[in-house]
């Protein structure tokens, strides 16, 4: 029997370090509190530890597991459990956990809880105390053991894998399997390795899944949860040899992200932080939100003019790349007055005559044919309108038609060859060259023209991984950190600037980065009717307060339209853009209704929880029924968005909400009856593709 090293209440949470006697590997199980950790008899038991790891010339994993896992090798089983140590302040706990090898390689594993969190910090530390180089294939975030130590024999039929997949502008779809549908039953004998290895490879960290995942156990009504922060490759591992589950995850490995780490005597290395989460719920929504909360305190610090989630106006479906004074100066006459706290000139702005928009990014030469007068005259309008004047910049990435794009000693390079995709080239970010370079041209433009907020875009992805380290993976990683220390430069060096996080949309929505910037692009999805859906499904990933939602008006969109579109911003953060200068006083209204409408609910976006009704949708390209979201703040107020597709007029909606609530504001195109009945808010559309939102009060 496994025993108890010690247990850690952790807010609503227990921490319980399990020691096995087997190979004095100690082990990490996350609890509910109130919930007593069970070691039962299992038939096929196999020890797990809370780190892994595996270092070049050591055993492989056996168990077939070649290919698609190295978790639990002899490199593991070497490292022995030395000792733990607490450190505790007035705003939390860190529980360090040594491990050591008989190479005099040491191991230290964190586990940080920050008072009133619904969440833990994991990272791992590798220390070469010994004589001899160590070669990492694998070092992990986390790992956590025994998914779920309540489930009796092999589980079947208990436990379910929750994961976020994403593709360009359909970011943030949930899949739900069952572990036997992924093959991870225990084999007869206990001998061959289970295991699904998922993530993603490149500069693009939500580039087909995000870096998320919650395992429950559906009898016992048990949910955990992990998220990685890291700006580049990761992976996440669900591994299964006996009848107990594992998950691990962190930076993706040398088989699956083509990293490799040399750490000499002396040196040591530190991966990523995960935020790993445990609750028990009837509802999957909780383990999701309990995991976007950790960036509560982070987002708290953001800009002043931040807390009170101020409106955006972006041009760049106004003008579609080529802004202009004139361009501005309409629209401005149009939005001015109307509540707008933010503009945001979008790319385009350094074109140079004849070559668009994006191909030309990297010089950033300030366009004359646009700006006869420079920006300081556009900015100045902005500014005299009462708005904080934004600028775009694509920072690491180079266009094929400027002149950096020839720079090639200052480029990424892969295989000795300029690392280049379809019209783009990549700055080598870690030369001191290229910071000199990007100071100059986007922290000088800031500071010389007082731009107050930083769109930061990023339109392709650099795969595997560059030269210049001792592995494709270990290049890329040490790319993206260096990039990391331009963004902390820049708010450094510009106090107080407001950064969007923008990457084709959302391809950046991870916490490390979210943890940066004051807010994100949601997606590219401009002017799709998927928006509402997308705008819903990402609040299980990061926090609506930070989800930048596009509300793209066009002059021949009906009022019905307008106020689909409005009301999806509702799920988030408002951004609107399109034909502004060209709509009539009807659809001004519709707009200003929604502003109003907006503004009244913005403290239920900023802090409350969200709730998920309507219909299974399958494709979001053709959407049929509908979409009812309700959240809930914790001083008795709430806001419901309901979005209609095909297929729902004449249907009823419905959402079960608490006893207490009153309907203080509806708003929609024109008068709908919204009713609260047993129980319940409901409202009968009479029209497909309609919304219609809901402010109650207790």
């Amino acid at each position: 029997m496994a025993e108890i090293i010690k247990s850690y209440k952790l807010g609503d949470m227990n921490a319980v370090y399990v020691l096995n006697p087997e190979n004095n590997n100690p082990e990490l199980v996350l609890l509910p509190e109130g919930m007593e950790y069970q070691d039962r008899e299992r038939q096929k038991p196999y020890p797990d530890s809370l780190v892994q790891v595996k270092i070049a010339g050591d055993v492989y994993p056996g168990g077939y597991a070649g290919g698609r896992t190295l978790r639990q090798g002899k490199t593991v089983e070497g490292f022995k459990y030395d000792s733990q140590n607490v450190a505790e302040t007035e705003d939390g706990i860190t529980i360090c956990t040594t491990l050591k090898d008989d190479r005099n390689y040491k191991i230290e594993h964190y586990l940080t809880y920050r008072n009133g969190e619904k969440s833990v910090r994991s990272y791992s530390v590798f220390i070469n105390e010994g004589n001899e180089t160590a070669a990492l294939e694998l070092l992990s975030s986390f790992s956590l053991g025994k998914i779920s130590p309540f489930m009796v024999g092999d589980g079947h039929d208990t436990i379910k894998m929750h994961r976020i997949r994403s593709v360009w502008s359909m970011e943030g779809r949930l899949e739900t399997q069952n572990l036997e549908d992924l093959q991870l039953e225990p084999s007869w004998g206990g001998h061959a390795v289970r295991a699904e290895r998922f993530g993603q490879c490149g500069s693009m960290p939500v580039n087909g899944f995000f870096p998320c995942i919650a395992m429950e156990d559906s009898k016992n009504k048990l949910f955990w949860g992990a998220q990685i922060a890291h700006n580049a490759s990761w992976q996440m591992e669900v591994y299964r040899r006996g009848d107990d589950v594992q998950i691990s995850g962190g930076l993706a490995d040398r088989e699956f992200g083509h990293w490799m780490k040399e750490i000499a005597p002396g040196e040591s290395f530190r991966t990523p932080e995960a935020i790993l989460s445990v609750c028990k719920s009837a509802d999957q929504e909780l383990i999701f939100q309990r995991m976007t909360s950790a960036l509560e305190n982070e987002v708290d610090q953001a800009p002043e003019s931040e807390q009170s989630l101020p409106i955006i106006f972006n041009e760049y479906c106004t003008t579609w790349g080529s802004p202009s004074h004139g361009n501005i100066s309409e629209i401005i006459d149009a939005i001015k007055g109307r509540g707008f706290e933010y503009f945001v000139i979008d790319c385009g702005w350094y074109r140079q005559e004849g070559i668009p928009w994006d191909i030309a990014m990297g010089d950033y030469e300030i366009s004359r044919e646009l700006f006869p007068d420079g920006l300081r005259k556009t900015v100045d309008l902005i500014n005299a309108n009462g708005m904080k004047a934004g600028i775009w910049f694509e920072i690491d990435n180079i266009g094929c038609r400027a002149n950096a794009y020839q720079m090639t000693d200052h480029l990424l390079k892969r295989d000795g060859y300029p690392l280049t995709t379809t019209m783009r080239r990549f700055w080598d970010m870690r030369q001191p060259w290229v910071q000199d370079y990007l100071r100059e041209k986007v922290i000088g433009t800031l500071k010389d023209y007082g731009f107050e907020y930083m769109k930061m875009d990023y339109n392709d992805t650099i795969g595997i991984g560059c030269d210049g380290a001792e592995s494709l993976g270990e290049g890329l990683r040490q790319n993206m950190e260096a990039s990391l220390d331009f963004i902390r430069e820049v708010k450094e060096k510009v106090p107080g600037i407001i950064l969007e996080n923008c990457s084709s949309g959302g391809h950046k929505l991870e916490p490390l980065m979210m943890s940066e910037c004051s807010m994100a692009s949601f997606s590219d999805a401009h002017e799709c009717e998927e928006i509402p859906v997308i705008a819903a499904n990402l609040h299980r990933v990061i926090l609506p307060r930070q989800s930048q939602i596009w509300a793209v008006i066009r002059e021949t969109d009906s009022l019905k339209r307008i106020a689909y579109s409005v009301a999806a911003t509702f799920l988030g953060r408002m951004c609107l853009s399109g034909d502004v200068w060209r709509l009539n006083d009807a659809q001004w209204k519709v707009i200003d209704d929604g502003i109003a409408f907006y503004k009244k609910i913005a403290p239920i976006i900023k802090k409350g929880f969200t709730s998920f009704y309507g219909t299974s949708l399958t494709s979001w390209r053709n959407l049929k029924g509908w979409q009812g979201i309700w959240r809930e703040s914790e001083d008795g107020k709430a806001v419901a968005v309901f979005h209609g597709f095909d297929e729902n007029a004449g249907v009823e909606m419905s959402i079960p909400i608490p006893e207490g609530y009153q309907i203080k504001d509806v708003y929609s195109y024109e008068n709908e009856e919204v009713v609260i009945a047993d129980g319940s808010l409901r409202l009968t559309m009479n029209e497909d593709k309609k919304a219609v939102a809901v402010y109650l009060e207790k």
